[in-house]
């Protein structure tokens, strides 16, 4: 190994690095579905300018040591989060409408906020080898970033909701399967 190559990463600091990366994927995504909402632009042109000039320049930026806006991603689960989103749209919102309380409406939230539950709520009723669990953790991490308790907490519950609509047997005591790091 030369003077300068990095040590190679243990099983366990290989998962946390897919962690991290799978954790900056969904913020990304999140960014770019308030992006694909306010500007009506279609979600391949946002998925290939996030990679371009967003999540490639943080990687390079991490490389050199430099200051990024945004950890190196899972670009290929940025990819499918956006785009299955943006394709599913109007399926999605009807989701997150049913769990809503009744006076709320999917389109009266907050842009980033209804970002944020978008993306959970894609992930729930689409990626099925990721556990309910660890769904709602990551988007209210995300959420955190972006808001204070009440819009966080928000999220939470409509997340919830929906986890126990979509995936009951999962969301029971224990339900989680496998260590929520690992996903």
């Amino acid at each position: 190994m030369a003077k300068d190559e990095p040590a190679p990463l243990t099983g366990k600091e290989r998962s946390q690095q897919l962690a991290l990366e799978r954790r900056a994927a969904r913020l990304a995504a999140v960014q770019a579905l308030y992006q694909w909402d306010q500007t009506g632009g279609k979600a391949d042109a946002i998925v290939a300018e996030f990679s371009t000039h967003r999540i490639s320049r943080a990687a390079a930026a991490d490389t050199v040591g430099s200051d990024a806006s945004m950890a190196p991603a899972d670009r290929k689960l940025f990819a499918e989060i956006v785009r299955g989103v943006a394709g599913d749209v109007s399926e999605i919102d009807d989701m997150l409408a049913a769990v809503l309380s009744d006076d709320w409406q999917v389109d009266r939230l907050e842009s980033i906020l209804r970002a944020v539950m978008r993306a959970g709520a894609y992930e729930l009723a689409h990626r099925l080898d990721v556990p309910p669990k660890v769904v709602i953790s990551e988007y209210i991490a995300v959420a955190d970033a972006f808001f204070g308790d009440k819009e966080t907490a928000m999220a939470h519950g409509v997340l919830d909701r929906l986890a126990h609509e979509l995936r009951p047997a999962e969301m029971v005591a224990g339900g989680s399967r496998g260590n929520p790091t690992a996903r």
